[in-house]
């Protein structure tokens, strides 16, 4: 028992949102502290490795990061043991690294600690078996973190050159670019195929009808592409001779199948379930799954981790857990549902086995007895991993299936019926209705059949399908680029960095994708090809494993790197590609080229010439001119030069500019009446709001373009002081001594969050009310507007359910 004096350990977490959780689980020997994710890093203004001297890094503690350094030594300096506890993975193991070099001056006696979920029962058993740093972990992350930099700040220079100025290169988004440049390439060349898909309404002596599908012509297979009716004229020979022909029953084939349950989520199955299923980005997923580990709020069951780590590609599930489950299908379904003995999945080779498949901390915690306290989605993909991890424990399903043959004038047609038998797993997964069953009637070999209705339609074979997030993910998977922490970030750096877009779900690479694809495939053929960046990330588990130094790995790296390098440098050529269309007013040739919102059609006259014109390009991937549409008669005179004013187009929607452009560069905002007359909207002049305390300036109450308010001088250039709009009510969060300020979400949604972020993440999407809630005294209010109750007070906390409305104040 630890006396009354000493000083306490403590536990250095990655996300503040685990310290509430965790810090109930332990006692008041413990202090638990957040990293607020990374605290060092390689520099971001230069390069930061010294290739010449076995490519040693230099670090820095990241800007902003300062203030939780010094927090954290200051606890680190009073306590007994810190005890390091990131997540329990490469990118966690290098922040508890980077920590316990900082905290080594003041305190040495610092000791790593995992765990897979947060429960009492984990975080204490993680404690009892604290171990020193895993330097072999550390190597690997910091091998692939110089590999990142070097391809970044090598290649991109060269790409600004070359293509565009601040675009960039990486070295596993590049590939993953490559294999959605590779899609399109085959969908532009794709020509397609007429064929014609019969199918025929037929019934026996006993009922129903029943639908058969062509499946054999002259003996061969049919599907669309292969052996099937091309064209009309042979569609009307084969529908003459089938109309007067004889259908007979060829064959009857009955048997019963098994159906067995998947194994519980991974991070890539995980992802694009979330995606096929919801709609959810692999980032969106990610984000979601990271607040369902650290802790969500469940009434009195308080902070509560409703799931594993969510970062994994491995299908182990802990013996405890496989208890649980059989205990929870034995009450919940019956003994017939479990099977013979508990369920096993092999964990694919190559795979890292660190950690557990992704499932339920608690699996009696179903999705009803949470779905009060969760916003939707949190519900929705709690659901999904519930559901997965119990069916996965289960019986098999089974099912009835026949299969008919039909042979008719040089024909052969198929049907199939199902009849669910036992719905074993599926009972699990809301899957075992038998409404979707597809019986046929009773039918003998020999059964002539009468015809009671033939369908053909004209049809064309369709491109290979653009990849969608669920498809992406699992081919990155397959082909062994990243790994299952790194598929969110590159999608969404293809996505950030423009070079692909997503049109209905799905991605289409941008001029500037193919530009940088094809660039870097024709000068850095190594590094674009997919067999080699599969073998580097082999090459960092055997790292992590022990089995190789990591500076052995980046030598190696560097031997084709290098060479290659220089020679890009002088043979890449500036990117000009010169199309057949010619500029209308000088008639030289049109080339793509890109500009901040995107790319264009620029006259190769340039700069005596300045025509430009948008374009798209059709499904072959030839360009159409976009023509630009005349510009609207607006009545509007420019007050500075006389000229007509002319509705044009921002990122941030129409506005009225002078047609003077570039000489006269005016422009005012606009709304229309009832009659669509266009009107001038008179810009408002900033509320002033007290004296600047850098110059003693006017402060202005100003807008940002996403929404949300903030203060500036009014002295800006000169003076540069801005601050959030505070909403004057304090942070309710308990020991934080900042206040609740103004912000925006990319998307321009309002949310008051903590000035004190990132040391403190409170946030709340509603204007914030400085007065207790009556029922569980939470220490603030909002005010909130919804469709049922419209503008109201309620309470923020999650299952209070306090309002009243806005007319009692």
């Amino acid at each position: 028992m630890r006396e009354p004096n000493m000083s306490k350990d403590l536990i250095i977490v990655e996300s503040p949102a685990k310290v509430k959780t965790i810090s109930k689980f332990l006692g008041k020997n413990f202090i638990v502290d957040a990293s607020v994710g990374h605290v060092r890093d390689l520099p971001t203004r230069d390069l930061g490795v010294d290739e010449e001297n076995d490519f040693a890094p230099r670090y820095e503690i990241i800007q902003g990061k300062e203030d939780v350094v010094k927090r954290l030594q200051a606890a680190a300096k009073k306590a007994d043991t810190v005890f390091l506890a990131p997540d329990p993975d490469r990118e966690g193991e290098a922040i508890a690294w980077h920590v316990a070099e900082l905290l080594k001056p003041v305190n040495d006696k610092i000791r790593r600690i995992q765990f897979n979920e947060i429960t009492s029962r984990a975080v204490k058993e993680a404690l009892e078996n604290a171990q020193e740093l895993n330097e072999d972990l550390f190597d690997s992350q910091q091998a692939r973190r110089i590999l990142d930099r070097l391809v970044g700040y090598k290649i991109s220079p060269i790409l600004w050159k070359n293509v565009k100025r601040g675009i960039s290169a990486g070295r596993v988004q590049s590939v993953a670019l490559k294999i959605l440049v590779e899609r399109e390439k085959e969908r532009r060349a794709f020509r397609a195929d007429e064929y014609w898909p019969f199918k025929v309404l037929l019934e026996g002596g006993n009922p129903p009808p029943f639908w058969l599908d062509l499946h054999k012509l002259a003996g061969k297979a049919v599907k669309p592409g292969v052996n099937h009716v091309g064209n009309q004229g042979e569609a009307e020979k084969l529908q003459n001779a089938l109309e007067t022909g004889e259908f007979k029953v060829d064959s009857v084939q009955e048997k019963q199948r098994k159906r067995n349950p998947l194994p519980p989520y991974i991070t890539s199955t995980l992802q694009q379930d979330a995606n096929r299923r919801m709609g959810y980005s692999a980032k969106r997923t990610m984000s979601i799954a990271q607040r369902l580990y650290e802790g969500v709020e469940l009434g009195k069951r308080g902070t509560t981790a409703l799931i594993t780590y969510m970062r994994t590609d491995s299908v182990r599930i802990a013996k405890d857990a496989q208890d649980a489950a059989k205990e929870l299908i034995l009450d919940r379904f019956g003994a017939d549902y479990y099977p013979p003995k508990p369920r096993q999945f092999k964990t694919k080779g190559g795979a890292q086995d660190a950690h557990e498949a992704i499932r339920p901390v608690d699996v009696t915690i179903t999705p009803d007895d949470v779905k009060s306290y969760l916003p939707s989605e949190q519900h929705k993909l709690y659901r999904l991993i519930w559901q997965r991890f119990v069916a996965s424990q289960m019986a098999v399903a089974t099912f009835w299936d026949t299969t008919v043959l039909v042979t008719a004038p040089e024909t052969i047609w198929r049907a199939k019926g199902e009849r669910l038998l036992f719905a074993g797993f599926l009972a699990a997964m809301d899957k075992a209705s038998s409404d979707d069953d597809t019986e046929l009637p009773k039918l003998h070999e020999g059964d002539v059949l009468a015809l009671n209705e033939l369908k053909k339609e004209q049809k064309f074979t369709q491109p290979p399908p653009r990849y969608s997030e669920a498809s992406l993910v699992k081919t990155l998977e397959e082909l062994g680029i990243g790994r299952p922490s790194t598929y969110a970030a590159i999608i969404s750096t293809l996505l950030d960095r423009e070079y692909a877009r997503q049109e209905e779900k799905r991605f289409v690479p941008t001029e500037l994708g193919f530009t940088v694809s094809d660039k870097l495939g024709e000068h850095f053929q190594a590094l674009m090809d997919v067999g080699f960046t599969a073998q580097m990330e082999g090459m960092l588990d055997a790292v992590a494993e022990g089995k190789k130094d990591w500076k052995d790995l980046l030598k190696h790296f560097g031997d084709d790197f290098y060479p290659t390098l220089e020679k890009a440098r002088t043979e890449m050529a500036r990117s000009q590609q010169v199309t057949d269309i010619n500029c209308e007013n000088c008639g030289k040739p049109m080339a793509i080229k890109f500009g901040k919102t995107g790319e264009f059609l620029g006259c190769t006259g340039f700069p005596g010439c300045r025509t430009i014109k948008n374009f798209t390009r059709d499904e072959q991937g030839a360009i159409q001119v976009v023509e630009r549409e005349k510009p609207e008669e607006t009545g509007v005179l420019c007050e500075k030069c006389g000229r007509p004013m002319a509705i044009k187009q921002s990122r941030r929607g129409e506005f009225l500019g002078c047609t003077g452009y570039p000489d006269c560069k005016s422009i005012v905002n606009f709304k229309r009446d009832e009659n669509g007359k266009i009107q001038v909207v008179e810009s408002e002049k900033p509320e002033v709001v007290g004296t600047c305390p850098d110059c003693g300036g006017e402060l202005l109450l100003k807008k940002a373009r996403t929404g949300s308010r903030f203060i500036a001088c009014s002295n800006y250039p000169d003076c540069t002081y801005a601050a959030p709009f505070s909403t004057g009510v304090p942070c309710p969060k308990e020991g934080c001594e900042g206040e609740l300020v103004e912000k925006s979400s990319r998307r321009g949604k309002l949310f008051y969050s903590c000035s004190t972020y990132p040391k403190c993440d409170y946030a709340v999407w509603n204007w914030p009310v400085n007065e207790p809630c009556p029922k569980c005294e939470h220490p603030i209010l909002t005010r909130k507007t919804t469709k049922d109750k419209g503008e109201h007070i309620a309470c923020p906390k999650k299952g209070c359910g306090y309002t009243r409305p806005v007319e009692d104040e």
